[in-house]
């Protein structure tokens, strides 16, 4: 069970309860009413837990869990032990995050507003809000009901949010129009000026960043990311988009629905990423680029072309995975051959 000093626990579930919200076949012992307490991972789990297993990797741990209920692939299904309860679906790794949300479920913010926050008269706070101490929301604010904005949090004049907002401590949100269900996570940057200047024989020259930041709906934006407004044209990123923590994105860039940024990567200005597209960690892509949909950048990738639909590109400069692989095999064939002339 995590640490209850944490983390509340609701329930508890029956099995049938379960499958009924992961959308699973009860299999194995099918022990319908059985009931569970919280979720573990195989090798701890209880006879009062929910596990999982997604890898075949973890197959012998399976093997030998004490689970009360593993969520498991339909094709691993046969190695559980005897008298396991299972609950079988083509993606277990899914079925266990909804599971692992019926028992903590993310709590509501506690509404009110802290004697040290600022929150300026012309602002609107829908119903539900908590405002926690030295937060400040400026003039004309928009905030949606049900939001939590953090300790020392800044949202900016005429910024608006919709519903069940959560912005994290020590975040700046500017220049931003943010849908519902979007979490800012600590010391995120929202809107800022993006980085632009002519170039000038005496100094460069600073354009001014007149856009806006538009975020959709069930975005997250990780720790110390920073978005960056745009100069005219607004950076967009679409619903449903996962970004990871220390990532920079920046102005003018279009992001689409439901791509998922790794961990300390970088897209320069006006490049344009479609749907479905994720973007390993530490990869970096020039600006002006077109990356189409489902396209994949391999951890580490440095991008300066176009991306075509599904394509996966590794390396820098980046190149299609194949080719990629076929590089390193010849680099490698011409390292043997010198080592042993």
């Amino acid at each position: 069970m995590a640490d209850p000093r944490f983390f509340t626990v609701a329930g508890p579930f029956s099995v049938a309860e379960i499958a009924a919200r992961i959308g699973a076949e009860i299999a194995g012992a099918g022990k319908a009413d059985r009931i569970l307490t919280s979720v573990a991972p195989l090798e701890s789990a209880t006879a009062d837990d929910v596990s999982f297993l997604d890898n075949p990797h973890y197959v012998e741990t399976f093997r030998n869990t004490k689970a009360g209920v593993v969520i498991v692939n339909p094709k691993l299904a046969p190695q559980a032990p005897a008298g396991a309860t299972l609950l079988v679906t083509p993606q277990p790794y899914r079925g266990y995050a909804l599971a692992a949300q019926m028992f903590y479920p993310e709590p509501p913010p506690t509404p009110g507003i802290a004697p040290s926050a600022v929150v300026d008269p012309t602002a609107t706070l829908g119903e539900g809000c908590a405002v926690e101490a030295n937060a400040v929301i400026g003039p004309g604010a928009t905030i949606g009901k049900r939001c939590l904005i953090g300790p020392n949090a800044v949202i900016g004049a005429s910024v608006v949010m919709g519903d069940d907002v959560r912005v994290g401590a020590n975040a700046s949100v500017a220049y931003a129009m943010i849908g519902s269900r979007v979490r800012l996570y600590p010391g995120s940057r929202i809107g800022q000026d993006g980085f632009g200047f002519a170039p000038d024989p005496v100094a460069p020259v600073k354009v001014p960043q007149l856009g806006r930041v538009l975020i959709g709906d069930d975005v997250e934006v990780g720790a110390n990311t920073t978005v960056d407004r745009g100069a005219g044209p607004d950076t967009v990123i679409g619903s449903g988009t996962m970004i990871d923590n220390l990532v920079q994105i920046g102005h003018n860039v279009q992001i689409g629905r439901c791509c998922v940024l790794v961990a300390q990567s970088g897209i320069s200005g006006s490049t344009r990423l479609g749907n479905y597209v994720m973007v390993g960690g530490q990869s970096a892509m020039a600006g002006h680029l077109t990356i189409g949909d489902g396209a994949r950048i391999a951890a580490q990738a440095g991008l300066m072309r176009d991306v075509n639909p599904g394509e996966t590109v590794m390396g820098s400069p980046a190149v299609p995975r194949l080719e990629f692989h076929r590089m390193n095999i010849n680099l490698r064939r011409l390292a043997n051959k010198r080592k042993n002339d």
